[in-house]
């Protein structure tokens, strides 16, 4: 890898690379798996389709979100590995024309004596100088660049390579400036012994009138805290540039004495330049003074901002990540109002923090009121960003509040409507039992009559359902009510109509939290037992109304009717009487017993009911000794022939041809 590359970052790109491989390794994977999940989908029961979907999406949401954060995390490192290396280019380049600016002066060290030359010598190098001025805002650049990367450094190896970078740079650069300076003053002073003292002076007083606009009082130095301290920078190579024209002033004001000493010529003009140069060096001198101590001030508070909005950031991160990750409710109420409790303190910090947002702004828009041009959109970004970020915290933690306060609402909603229910089980319980313990009339109005009223207890305990399931935790709420089974349905034997039989409803499966309340536990328990009870006494009224039309229809019954009905069935059926004498016949002794008639007959699926086997049997049991013979099972259903006669070939005949006749 490239060696501007910091150590922690190489770390990273390989780990993700790593990684990016491990999830492609991992798509088929997915994609087998959701394969497999719509198959069984199309295999299973509705309750587990529901099961199965539901961990599909589980499954591909987590997944999209770890290639959507390997992705974010790409671009991230993709990021910083461009500003790494916009770094390192510049600060390359940088140091590269600092290396050939450092070799141009050190090759330029002889100092002609003529005075031309020596003009054309200060000449280039004012060229040189603005040259070098250029490079300011690239050298303010790269330091705050190295800094920034410096701040989001982990290891202690990044830091120091870093620390190394910017030790150099700043090096070279001071002693470019410093090599620069020199350079002025000696080709100053080689000026002023070459006899051109005018020159000399007139250099002198061009470079304070250039300078002291820069050191203007009204010249703003506050800024954020990089700003700062490259302005202090600046100013502390000017300091030094200063000092060193400290020497060629004096020297300035003693030729210019000598001179007016003893020329015989008028000196006013020299009196009144070597007046200016007093006035103006005096002048910047304590401009420079007043300008250090405004940076000393201007860095003071770009300090206190900095720690002030750094300290804020990191709390309301924290309080983000609080916010976020709170889990689950509990499904007590002490430990619910224990929280609200907990987050009305927090809300109370909150409002605290609010002052200290406030301050942070009204600190920051001092600081932008004198701000240096450079700084006016960072100082902007911080107010902005320390406004947004505390509102967006105080949004979410009234958004939690709100949250408490309603589930706590519903927690003593649920806790009332559980005892109301519990109150209601009580009584149906009791009333089905008392119920129950009632003989069931033998009259088909009045048990029709309570089949109707035990309709509407149904009814009614059906409506409760929901109520129950949301209380033990099963309830989900949909966009379309389930519909429930019609409670009226048609009978076996007529169109009467009965209650129907729904399937009871599960068990609620509790939580481990629910598990440890015995109310809840009572409700889920007693529900399902009153379930079964009204299903019971449901059966019972429906076995009753059958057993009652049953034998309403059975007082009418004539068996010369259902013998023809019986034999027109078995025509259409296309079968024989003696074959299914004979598949009932087992152990084939030419006789059955009455219960092998009945359910032969049942099992058959001829429509026909028990009540009426029973009496079909009786006719059929002539000599009443409980079996049913082969002649007596013909004889029967042929009443008009002697069953035990001996058949001849013309009878066998006559009984084909019968059997295949509709009567």
């Amino acid at each position: 890898m490239p060696l501007y590359l910091t150590l922690s970052l190489k770390r990273a790109l390989l780990f993700l690379q790593v990684f990016a491989n491990e999830v492609n390794a991992h798509r088929d994977q997915i994609i087998e798996l959701d394969q497999t999940g719509n198959q069984l989908k199309f295999l299973s029961q509705k309750q587990d389709v529901v099961l199965i979907k539901n961990l599909l999406v589980s499954v591909q949401s987590r997944w999209e979100k770890v290639v959507q954060r390997s992705i974010e995390r790409g671009r991230s490192l993709d990021d910083a590995r461009k500003r790494a290396k916009q770094f390192h280019e510049a600060w390359k380049k940088l140091i590269d024309w600092l290396e050939d600016a450092e070799s141009h002066l050190d090759s330029e060290l002889e100092i002609s004596n003529d005075p031309d030359k020596i003009k054309l010598q200060l000449s280039k190098h004012k060229e040189f100088q603005k040259t070098l001025g250029g490079k300011q805002p690239v050298y303010d650049t790269t330091i705050r660049t190295g800094r920034a990367l410096k701040e989001k450094t982990l290891l202690p190896e990044d830091t120091q390579k870093l620390d190394n970078f910017l030790g150099e740079v700043r090096d070279k650069w001071d002693t470019v400036c410093g090599k620069s300076v020199e350079r002025q003053h000696k080709l100053e002073e080689a000026l002023l012994f070459s006899g051109q003292f005018m020159d000399a002076l007139q250099a002198l007083v061009d470079w304070l009138y250039k300078v002291e606009p820069q050191l203007a009082e009204d010249q703003p130095v506050h800024g954020d805290l990089d700003l700062v301290m490259n302005l202090m920078d600046a100013h502390k190579v000017f300091q030094k540039e200063l000092g060193k024209r400290t020497g060629t002033v004096q020297v300035l004001k003693r030729s210019g004495r000598e001179l007016i000493e003893n020329s015989r010529d008028d000196t006013t003009w020299v009196k009144g330049q070597l007046q200016e140069l007093s006035t103006r060096w005096d002048t910047v001198c304590k401009l420079s003074v007043s300008k250090q101590s405004r940076l000393e001030q201007a860095l003071k508070q770009a300090e206190v901002f900095r720690d002030t909005v750094h300290m804020l950031l990191e709390w309301l991160s924290e309080a983000e990540q609080t916010l976020r990750f709170r889990g689950a409710l509990p499904d007590d109420t002490e430990a619910l109002q224990s929280l609200i409790d907990t987050h009305k303190e927090f809300m109370k910090k909150v409002e605290e923090k609010r002052v200290d947002v406030n301050s942070a702004v009204a600190m920051g828009e001092v600081i932008l009121a004198v701000c240096h041009p450079d700084c006016i959109t960072t100082i902007k970004h911080w107010i902005t960003i320390i406004r947004a970020r505390f509102e967006e915290v105080l949004t979410w933690a009234k958004q939690h509040q709100q949250r408490l306060e309603t589930a706590l609402s519903e927690l003593v909603a649920n806790a009332e409507l559980l005892e109301e229910l519990l109150a209601w089980i009580q009584w149906a319980e009791t009333t089905l039992i008392q119920r129950d313990q009632e003989p069931i009339p033998q009259n088909i109005d009045r048990v029709k009559a309570l089949i109707a009223e035990h309709q509407t207890f149904m009814e009614e305990m059906t409506r409760k359902q929901p109520d129950v399931d949301r209380v033990t935790k099963t309830y989900k709420r949909k966009n379309i009510e389930p519909t429930h089974a019609p409670f009226i349905e048609k009978s076996r034997s007529g169109g009467r109509k009965s209650l129907s039989q729904p399937t009871p409803p599960p068990m609620p499966i509790l939580s481990q939290s629910e598990a440890k309340n015995p109310r809840i536990n009572q409700l889920s328990a007693r529900w399902q037992q009153v379930w079964l009870l009204a299903l019971e006494r449901q059966r019972k009224l429906n076995d009753a109304l059958d057993r009652l039309e049953e034998l309403k229809e059975f007082a009418n019954f004539d068996f010369d009717v259902w013998r023809k009905k019986y034999m027109r069935w078995m025509n259409h059926k296309k079968s024989r009487v003696m074959d299914f004498f004979r598949r009932i016949d087992k152990d084939q002794d030419g006789k059955i017993t009455r219960q092998e008639f009945i359910d032969g007959i049942l099992a058959s699926k001829f429509p026909t009911t028990k009540l009426e086997m029973t009496a079909v049997a009786d006719i059929f049991d002539r000599d009443g000794d409980g079996y049913i013979d082969y002649y007596e099972f013909v004889a029967a259903l042929h009443p008009n022939k002697d069953a035990y006669r001996p058949t001849t070939d013309a009878d066998k005949i006559e009984d084909e041809v019968r059997e295949i006749i509709i009567f």
